[in-house]
């Protein structure tokens, strides 16, 4: 406030989404700064280039913007200020409910009881190992695919065994031999959710712990020349949106590191979600010629494990798609068995040569190449493989796929996620066991007594609608104070009924 007094003109450089609106604007409240004298400024990175930039285009405080912050302070505090209290009485114990964190977690208690639900169905399936007549009598595994034309159907050992019947002493002959091409493109850059979950799935970090090194790694790091630099930009984002600049700046380094072949035409472009805010980038390198291994030596080993992930994403979404040869061959055994194999061969990495994207299911198959088969071959059977399967059931949450499915559902903020998952966790709702979210006793009896009462609260696309609201608050299209109205009109009625029952 005294600095304020004494200067012509103040600046404001909070973060540049609804958050940082709405703190300009209490800083400037508190302060005692008049319109004449503020100027708004915002940048997706902390680097000079970038922060000269914005003090070429200051503007005003956008009004909007702070409208819808404060229309989702005042939403979380309703629900959270009245629903606790209730809560804690009804259960003879200090608890709280949050609007969001309440419908992640009923999320997991339903996936919870589709498990408990869940009976295992029985199945089987055969493979047979085959191998050719020729002097290097190559092996491949091909699986039963039809029978008489038909998916066969397995359900038990007798099942099996009349087809093990079927085919014993059969001749195995290669009928059709496809040869084929698939193209395997690179993912956009990081935006949040991505990020946290690569993070979760590479790393083994938290949400919260992504976005804690994720911030130093914005707010600048020093290289050795006594100035900090933004090595990353901001890193709470729902855009996939890329600089042309960056773009060509890694192009560049592409055609120099890895050779033309590697660089698409043009450009990629990637498609955001509905309601992504276009005006932010994907969380990028704020240069990607500061490789992960010339900074290595200024970093902490978390934070430079983190740059690289972020390093290796960016490039390879600037890169060409990856080029497999395949082949689906099939064996005919006893005329009317049909085994069938699939076979992938890379013949041009592209973007895998930098990077390749982890899974959340590590039993995905992987590419294996087959031989060169020709149709009317004869082939030895080496072993039929009969293995029995149950069904499974879905499998619970982790901290990575509880973010991807409230992002699917429109739920949620690319600044919320982390404390979301974090929360829930602490009010021990819910327990983390073997990286996998398990609701407690008292999280189901929870999710259940606000089932109860308040359906609308815990309502997936109620939820999700709250927040195109907002979002039509942040683009002027709705008042604040309507949008509230609306949402309390209908709320309040349901506080009174709650403390009555």
């Amino acid at each position: 406030r005294a600095a304020a007094a004494k200067a012509d003109k103040i600046y404001l450089a909070t973060d540049l989404d609804r958050e940082g609106e709405a703190i300009a604007w209490h800083v400037a409240e508190a302060a005692g700064i008049d319109r004449a004298r503020r100027r708004r400024i915002t940048f997706d990175q902390i680097t000079r280039a970038a922060i000269q930039e914005a003090l070429k285009h200051p503007r005003d405080l956008d009004a909007d913007l702070i409208d819808a912050q404060q229309a989702r302070r005042v939403l979380d505090r309703l629900v959270g200020y009245q629903i606790s209290p209730i809560l804690s009485k009804s259960l003879h114990k200090a608890l709280s409910a949050g609007r969001v964190q309440s419908v992640a977690l009923r999320l997991i208690v339903d996936r919870e009881r589709e498990i408990l639900a869940f009976v295992p169905v029985e199945y089987w399936t055969l493979d047979a190992e085959l191998q050719r007549r020729t002097p290097a009598k190559e092996r491949f595994t091909a699986r039963l695919a039809k029978i008489r034309g038909r998916d066969p159907e397995l359900h038990c050992r007798d099942d099996v065994d009349g087809v093990l019947k079927a085919l014993s002493g059969a001749t195995y002959t290669v009928t059709r031999v496809a040869h084929g091409q698939r193209v395997r493109n690179p993912q956009p850059p990081f935006i949040t959710s991505t990020l946290q979950a690569e993070a979760g799935r590479k790393l083994r970090r938290s949400p919260r712990q992504t976005m804690a090194l994720a911030q130093q790694l914005y707010e600048g790091v020093n290289l050795g020349d006594g100035e900090p630099v933004g090595l990353i930009t901001y890193m709470r984002t729902d855009s996939v949106h890329v600089a042309p600049e960056a773009q060509a700046e890694a192009r560049t380094l592409i055609a120099q590191r890895w050779g033309e072949s590697y660089l698409p035409d043009t450009a990629p472009t990637y498609r955001a979600r509905a309601r992504a805010q276009e005006a932010h980038e994907a969380i990028r390198p704020t240069s990607v010629l500061r490789e992960p291994n010339a900074v290595k030596q200024y970093l902490s080993d978390e934070q430079a494990r983190l740059y690289e992930l972020i390093w290796q994403r960016f490039v390879a979404s600037q890169m060409k798609p990856a080029i497999y040869a395949t082949i689906t061959v099939d064996v005919t055994a006893a005329e009317y068995y049909l085994f069938r194999a699939n076979g992938a061969t890379l013949t041009f990495p592209g973007y895998l040569a930098v990077y390749e994207e982890g899974r959340d299911d590590e039993t995905a198959d992987k590419e294996t190449a087959l031989p060169a088969l020709t149709k009317g071959e004869l082939l030895d059977l080496v072993r039929l493989l009969p293995e029995q399967h149950h069904t499974e059931p879905p499998p619970r949450y982790s901290e990575p796929t509880l973010i991807k499915a409230l992002e699917e559902h429109g739920i949620g903020r690319p600044s919320t996620y982390a404390s979301i998952v974090a929360v829930i966790q602490e009010r021990n709702y819910v327990l983390k066991e073997q990286n996998r979210l398990r609701p407690t006793a008292l999280g189901m009896v929870v999710c259940d007594a606000l089932l109860a009462t308040f359906e609308d609260v815990m309502d997936l696309r109620y939820t999700a609608d709250m927040e195109a609201q907002l979002d039509q608050v942040a683009e002027g299209k709705l008042g604040y104070v309507p949008m509230l109205n609306g949402f309390y009109g209908a709320f309040a009625p349901r506080v009174e009924r709650a403390k009555q029952t």
